[in-house]
Formats: structure tokens, sequence, C-alpha cells
């Protein structure tokens, strides 16, 4: 397994991450991911560290806190050889304080992530989306105090835009409290929307790049394609993917199986292997239904794509700029280079 730093910290972590969204089923939404139990999730967990893949990503809104439990179950007695991620701010209950990041809600929801996974410390503590109400400020002291207390090594955040995520390090810079580390953000073949923005703030900014549904929401699976929709049984078919045109999907998955046939490596993992060369990229969280996915998506790291690999991967996913990047690009590309040549 291959080790990336964290953004500007100094913190290493695995390439690929398990994530456990897959655990649980507590809720029709996350039934639809999977329905993961102790004894089955400790399988996936045996099977991660032994491929050297130290890293789960969860969040307390997953199955309404029953993956925490479920991975702090699966990890019990080797804390100390892996790294937890996990996340808050998504609504929990009907409450007027159920959702978002204010001070009280960090706090509180860290203690209680704390007490589901069985440890005295979150490796990387994530927002997990902007909250527009609440001040900066308010949410950089209350990670702070978390910090402090020893509660929280790292902090990060989770579907930020640009601007949300620069107003975040300014105020950081500004008050002398730590900076975010990390930026979780959705990104594949199939989207590639961080590209424009995101990626290159996180570049000039330091802030590594945790990549969510590589996969395209189970789209590059290797089960979809031309002529073959989402199976019935499969994510890909629910409200819990994401809405891909199917031209556009069906001319990635194309060149994916010619190189699959190619190369003799499956589709999901090329489509992995792609993501593992982009900028900025620290890891990216791979779930898995079963200990056999698990590992034939694990083998992503060893693959190297070539240029002509890479370029046909590229022009078939590439989509246009949104302004003012197209303008950028006719006007003054010259001092405006892309963060990918």
């Amino acid at each position: 397994m291959e080790y990336r730093t964290l953004g500007g910290s100094g913190l290493k972590v695995p390439a690929l991450i398990l994530g456990t969204a897959t655990f649980g089923g507590g809720t029709e939404f996350f039934r639809k991911w999977g329905e993961t139990g102790v004894a089955e999730a400790t399988r996936l967990v045996d099977l991660a560290l032994d491929a050297g893949c130290t890293m789960f990503d969860t969040a307390d809104s997953y199955s309404l806190g029953r993956s925490e439990e479920i991975l702090g179950e699966a990890i019990r007695g080797r804390r100390d050889q892996l790294l937890i991620a996990t996340k808050t701010g998504m609504a929990l209950g009907p409450g007027p304080n159920d959702l978002g990041t204010s001070r009280s809600r960090i706090i509180a929801s860290c203690e209680a992530s704390l007490k589901r996974l069985g440890t005295d410390r979150i490796d990387l503590y994530q927002l997990h989306a902007f909250d527009a109400v609440t001040p900066v400020d308010e949410m950089l002291h209350a990670l702070d105090t978390l910090i402090r207390d020893g509660k929280i090594r790292y902090a990060g955040v989770s579907n930020y835009s640009g601007w949300h995520l620069m107003k975040m390090l300014a105020a950081a810079d500004r008050l002398g409290l730590p900076r975010p580390v990390a930026h979780q953000v959705y990104y594949s073949l199939v989207a590639r929307d961080a590209e424009w923005e995101l990626m290159p703030l996180g570049l000039d900014q330091k802030v590594g790049t945790l990549v969510w549904s590589p996969l395209g929401g189970a789209r590059l699976s290797g089960r979809v394609g031309r002529n073959r929709p989402a199976p019935a049984d499969s994510r890909a078919a629910t409200d819990a993917s994401w809405q891909v045109p199917d031209e556009r999907l069906y001319a990635i998955t194309d060149v994916l199986e010619a190189l699959a046939a190619e190369t003799g490596h499956s589709v999901p993992c090329l489509a992995l292997a792609w993501l593992l060369g982009r900028p900025g990229i620290s890891g990216l969280v791979i779930g898995a239904r079963t200990p056999e996915q698990l590992a034939a998506n694990l083998t992503a790291g060893e693959i190297m794509l070539d240029t002509d690999q890479i370029a046909r991967l590229d022009a078939a996913s590439a989509v246009s700029p949104p302004y003012p990047y197209w303008h950028q690009q006719r006007t003054m590309a010259a001092r405006n280079p892309p963060p990918v040549p």
C-alpha cells in the first residue's frame, strides 16, 4: 500500500481508505448502500489491515450512528493499528440544533461519536457539509477546543465550495487556529467538477483531497455499460446513487472496458487508478459489501496507467469548463495553467 501525506500536515494516510457507509443499513436510504453487520465488518477490517489499508472513514449520519458503532466493534483491541475519520453536520433528528456545525453541535457530536466508536480520539474529524448559518470563526474555535482536549488529531471538511473552504482557511490564519488539512469531495471519471476550483485550491493551500464515491455511485463498478443498464439489485439503480447522462457514462465505460480487455485489470480498478494519478489526491474512500469486492479493489494501487491510457480516459470523460474558466482558458491561458497538464 502506498502512503501519502495528508495535505499540509505531517500525517501519512493510505492511498486507499475503507469507507463504512455500507455498515449498518439502519435507514431505508443506507440499506441501498449495504447492510453489513459486525461479523462481516470485522472480516472487511481484517482484510483491509492485512493489505495496509489502515484508515477507515465513517460519519455520525451513516445509518444514524450505527456505522460508527459497527466500526467500533470491528476494530476493538487494535485501535493503535489504524486511523479513524468521521464526520458531523448532517441531520440526526427533527430538532433545530440537530443539523449543522454550530459549536454546540460539533462538540456534542464528537463526544457521541467517540462513545459509539469506543475510542478516546478521532484522527480526522470532518465537517460534513458547509453551514452558512454558523460563523466560520465559531466552527474553527470548536474544532480547536477538541484538538486541545486531545479528542481529535486533525480537522477537515467535506462538500465545501471553493470560496467556503478559502474563507475557512483565511479565518484560521487570521485567528491563529489549526487549518483544515483535508477536503473530502465527490470526484470520479463521471464527475470531474472538482477540477475547476477545488483541485487548484487544494494544491495552492496544501489541503489534501480525499475522494468519496470514486466509482461514481457504483456506475463504474463494471456492472453498468452500453446496452447494460444498472441491475435492479445494484445501488446505481436507486436514488442512493447520482445521475449521469447515459451517453456520457457509456463513452467512459466503453474506454474502461477496452482498457480492461487490453490490460487484464478490472473496470473499477482502472477507474480508481486514474483517480490516484490526479494532482493533490491524498486518498480514495472505497466501499465494499463483500471481502471479494474489497480485495479486488485494493489492487488498484498497483496499477500504473501509461500516458496513452490516461489520455484516452481524459478524452472520454472531458467536459466543457464553466465560466469563468472557459474565459480564462481562451484569453489568459498563459497566465492560468491548469492543475492537470
